[in-house]
């Protein structure tokens, strides 16, 4: 517990013990209509329901009962829903939690070792209504950029990776509150990358970076919390580093980028920073065949600072990733960790705003990632074959993708003081006697 208060200045998240089943669930059979449908629907049918990229539709009981198999298999290796974080270690609360509970997953694996059981049809939650797939996930966009001319990727061939440009028109600065990219053909964009080309001449003291914003599977842009944003200069360009790949026939594409701005002369107290760190200086990876191996990464904070998003990047051969910071007193904190790392999928963990690490100037963020070139990486190409970094998906990464906040010593205090504040009144509370 002493590590975790250096490193987050005194969050600690207490886990109560996973609650048994209530009695009325151990006594009787389970069916969809009562027990599965309340559990998909908090955690499958945003993604599996008519209209989406989802191969079925998880919304009725005829939906999912031919696929019942399958979602055992996949539920129990933790596979789906797609989260992918060891949930032993590190911090635990995330906005954008979609995963299943223990109790959950054995709630559904005996509901289909039972019979997969439909039940009372007026057992059923109310349905759920969704946003068309054309709408924009952050909301309704106040500018969407578009880059300039239409991409056409060939039948057959190698991955592509071109440069694409849009305008984005503004003639003053603006502060961005959310922004997403969003493929016109996801059937060929494996991930496009964004960024600002301020003006020549531009003053620049005010921008952190150019890195705006990700598309990737998984991904759904980023809405940042009040009092803070990115900035976007007048008569900035967009840069879409675009990254094709071949399907078998012709395929035309042409991405967007979409910006929702906090109101004219508002300017957020914090600007949100995307930091990427990777094994530098050389990006040297080896992973040699029919190994299992492990890299480091290392970031100093130069000023004290808070980590709102945590996201690991690797490729197909990539197992796990691990954050821990390395803290002043010589002491080390896992802050996250993904123990199954999946290629198809790129997900951004979104801190809640009590837990989100607050950590002093000096801290070392340090990144271990591990690789896995053997045969029992079931989505390893060639365990065979030596592999090493590359922007290929045959070839692998280690980065480090974080939003950070770069706060003053005063402000830092600040935080610091409320957060231990509240885990003292918690704790206060919890050992009161009824």
């Amino acid at each position: 517990m002493k590590h975790i208060a250096t490193a987050f200045t005194g969050v600690v998240v207490l886990l109560a013990p996973l609650a048994v089943l209530a009695a009325d669930t151990a006594s009787r059979d389970l069916t969809f209509t009562k027990d599965v449908a309340p559990i998909f629907q908090k955690s499958c049918q945003s993604c599996h329901h008519p209209g989406t990229s989802a191969p079925m539709s998880f919304i009725t009981y005829q939906d999912v009962r031919p696929w019942a198999r399958s979602i055992k298999e996949r539920v129990m290796r933790r596979e789906m829903p797609p989260w992918h974080l060891d949930k032993t270690v590190g911090i635990r609360e995330f906005k954008n939690d979609i995963s299943l509970s223990d109790q959950e997953i054995d709630t559904i694996v005996r509901w289909i070792d039972g019979g997969a059981k439909q039940g009372d049809p007026k057992d059923m939650p109310p349905p759920l209504t969704f946003r068309s797939e054309d709408e924009w996930f952050i909301g309704k966009p106040d500018l969407v950029v578009t880059f300039d001319k239409e991409q056409v990727m060939y039948a057959k061939g190698p991955d592509w990776w071109i440069d694409k440009f849009g305008e984005t028109g503004l003639t003053e600065d603006r502060w961005i509150k959310a922004m997403q990219v969003k493929p016109g053909n996801a059937k060929i964009v494996h991930h496009a990358v964004t960024s600002q080309i301020p003006p020549e001449g531009a003053d620049l003291s005010s921008v952190f970076g150019g890195e705006l914003n990700e598309y990737a599977v998984g991904k759904y842009g980023d809405t940042f919390p009040e009092g803070t944003g990115r900035l976007l200069k007048a008569g900035s360009r967009i840069r879409f580093d675009m990254h094709y790949f071949a399907i078998g026939e012709e395929q035309r594409d042409k991405t967007s980028i979409a910006f929702i701005f906090y109101p004219k002369g508002y300017v957020p107290k914090n600007q949100v920073q995307v930091l990427n760190f990777r094994n530098l200086p050389n990006d040297e990876l080896e992973i040699p065949a029919n190994s299992t191996v492990r890299h480091d990464g290392y970031f100093r904070l130069p000023r004290p600072a808070r980590i709102d998003i945590f996201q690991p990047h690797m490729h197909m051969r990539g197992r796990g990733m691990t954050l821990e910071s390395l803290n002043l007193d010589n002491t080390r904190t896992v802050i996250s960790s993904v123990d199954h790392f999946d290629f198809n999928w790129h997900i951004s963990y979104i801190y809640k705003d009590d837990v989100a690490p607050l950590l002093p100037a000096g801290t070392v963020l340090h990144a271990i990632a591990i690789h896995d070139n053997t045969a029992a990486n079931r989505r390893n190409p060639d365990p065979n074959m030596w592999a090493g970094y590359g922007e290929r998906s045959v070839d692998d990464m280690l980065q480090l993708r974080l939003h950070i906040v770069y706060l003053d010593e005063a402000e830092y205090q600040r935080l610091a003081a409320e957060r231990n504040a509240k885990i003292t009144a918690t704790a206060t509370t919890g050992n009161q006697q009824p």
